[in-house]
């Protein structure tokens, strides 16, 4: 910026020190600020100090309670479930994901836009297709081969896990392959390395940052995961389902709060991990590349394109299986392993959970919204304007993202059950908590694209008498549309189809359909949870075509 342009700029901020832009945009600053601090850091500080307090004063008695054998045995079946979904989640997803990075470019834009339509349903929905059809009156297990089979168990605990965590861990596999360098591969194939050679020395070392990060990713998603557990687990129980029952079975809350107090730890390491090895992902990307994938003409060796073909082709039929085994049960009733169809179940929903379903779809607009536009300007304001304060509000912004699902649920009844602020049995609390939950979306999409947007057009701006609030609205949010558009997206996804954080926080009066699903499908109402798991499904597959429509449209235009 020349030094005239400088002059004109102080005498412009001078002049503008007191205009309603100013004004506006301190109170956009505090109000952010102090969202942030009252609806995430102030329920986290409460369930802290829930769990240290007995009767009114300091106890350290809720955490002896849980030095006992049942406790014990608690947390090692949580580690032990989560460590081995993970792993093989992982393992499938670097097969698929090694798959579609050397298949051409509409196989693998195929592979990612499938990968992502797997992502639309409650991880839960499985237990449907597992139950119904390998349960022991199920359609394939019983009807077909006369076999009585238990899916209930950690075993089952381990499927369903690990199938709804490959479609994310391989969207993170393909972007990892994406960035490293493909004239690595060039030069190992030049000096007469062999493609398993060039595997195991070029491209797994490359890939290691991605798979740790993947795989840490995953062991914090599984060990705060307390729906599956219930729906599937039978008699195996892991630590988040036992901090559930603490609070919605026996009204626990100190109890519950030292329980998921212990959630904490191995999730904010295995966090921590996560966020180092996807550091050495961003070095590994910042490599010029010349070379794009198509050019160098490597193939993989035939056995493992055959295993990670039969992979990732099997994944998809599991999935269509699974969607239409969900489709084919909202229409139908199994009896003594036949099907017969019906649409009671539909009748039912359309008198019953119609307003849950609309209230459902509220909640997740308004949700979504506020969590893109808060994330986008906590983005603004820390990576443009380098306001000081904003980076710890970055990473107070991170923290529910982190922290497992009900500890975050746990924390608002904790906070706004009784006091100044009572939330508790309103629709509002469940907006905040999903609004707050998933505001790093929006920013971290925002940090991404902050990297690429030249400074100029706003110091252009600002040189033609715009103030920053004018700037931000005119220059900097039309650039953003389809940074907003994906976040969107994304976030109401994810509130369509969340479970852990609300089931602590709906009340009778605000039931959400995710929840109500849930409790059918706990209760063995199976076709009631399928009409529910079916409209979830197509109202978000909706969503996320159009939004993909518009994207393509911004991209031509």
């Amino acid at each position: 910026m020349s030094l005239v342009n400088r002059i004109f700029k102080k005498e412009r901020d001078a002049a503008s020190s007191f205009s309603f832009d100013f004004f506006f945009e301190k109170a956009v600053i505090l109000l952010l600020a102090g969202a942030f601090l009252l609806f995430i850091l102030y329920p986290i500080f409460t369930v802290v100090l829930k769990s240290l307090t007995k009767d009114g004063t300091w106890s350290l008695d809720h955490y002896r309670s849980l030095v006992t054998p049942r406790n014990l045995e608690l947390i090692r079946n949580s580690v032990f479930v989560a460590t081995l979904s993970s792993v093989i989640a992982t393992v499938l997803a670097f097969c698929v994901g090694i798959f579609a990075h050397f298949k051409g470019v509409l196989v693998r834009k195929g592979i990612y836009r499938g990968l992502m339509m797997t992502m639309i349903s409650p991880p839960f929905i499985s237990a449907i297709a597992l139950i119904t059809l390998f349960g022991r009156r199920g359609l394939i297990s019983y009807g077909i081969f006369g076999a009585t089979l238990n899916p209930y168990g950690w075993h089952g605990i381990v499927l369903l896990q690990s199938l709804s965590g490959v479609s994310l861990s391989a969207m993170m596999m393909m972007t990892g392959f994406a960035q490293i360098d493909n004239r690595l591969i060039l030069a190992s194939r030049d000096l007469g390395a062999d493609a398993w050679h060039t595997i195991h020395k070029v491209l797994l070392p490359s890939m290691v940052p991605t798979i740790f990060s993947v795989l840490f990713l995953q062991f914090t998603m599984n060990i705060s995961d307390f729906t599956t557990p219930i729906i599937i687990g039978g008699r195996f129980r892991v630590l988040a389902t036992e901090a559930y029952l603490q609070v919605y079975a026996q009204g626990n809350l100190n109890g519950a709060a030292a329980m998921a107090m212990l959630l904490l730890p191995p999730a904010m390491i295995a966090f921590y991990f996560y966020r180092s090895n996807m550091r050495k992902v961003q070095t590994l990307s910042e490599r010029s590349k010349v070379l794009d994938r198509e050019s160098i003409h490597f193939q993989l060796p035939q056995i493992l394109q055959w295993v990670t073909a039969s992979i990732t082709i099997a994944f998809f039929l599991i999935n269509l299986v699974q969607y239409g085994n969900i489709f084919l049960t909202a229409f139908s009733r199994n009896v003594s392993g036949s099907i017969v169809f019906t649409l009671d179940h539909w009748g039912v929903f359309q008198s019953r959970h119609v307003d849950a379903l609309i209230r459902t779809i509220y909640m997740a607009v308004t949700a979504s919204f506020f969590a893109t536009v808060s994330g986008m300007l906590l983005s603004y304001y820390h990576q443009r304007r380098k306001i000081k304060g904003f980076g710890a509000l970055e990473f107070i912004g991170s923290v529910p993202y982190i922290i497992p699902g009900i500890f975050f649920g746990l924390s608002y009844i904790v906070a706004f059950h009784r006091g100044p602020i009572t939330l508790t049995g309103t629709l509002l609390i469940l907006i905040l908590n999903c609004t707050f939950r998933h505001v790093s979306v929006g920013n971290k999409a925002a940090n991404a694209a902050f990297e690429s947007m030249d400074h100029k057009l706003e110091w252009a701006s600002n040189d033609l008498g715009a103030s920053k609030v004018r700037t931000l609205i005119t220059v900097v949010f039309p650039i953003l549309r389809p940074t907003f558009l994906v976040s969107f997206i994304n976030a109401f996804t994810a509130c369509m189809t969340t479970v852990g954080p609300l089931m602590l926080l709906v009340s009778p009066g605000n039931l959400v359909t995710s929840v109500l699903m849930f409790n059918e499908i706990n209760s063995g109402r199976y076709g009631q949870g399928a009409v529910m798991g079916s409209m979830l499904i197509l109202i978000t597959f909706s969503v996320n075509l159009f939004a993909i429509h518009l994207l393509n449209r911004e991209k031509r235009n």
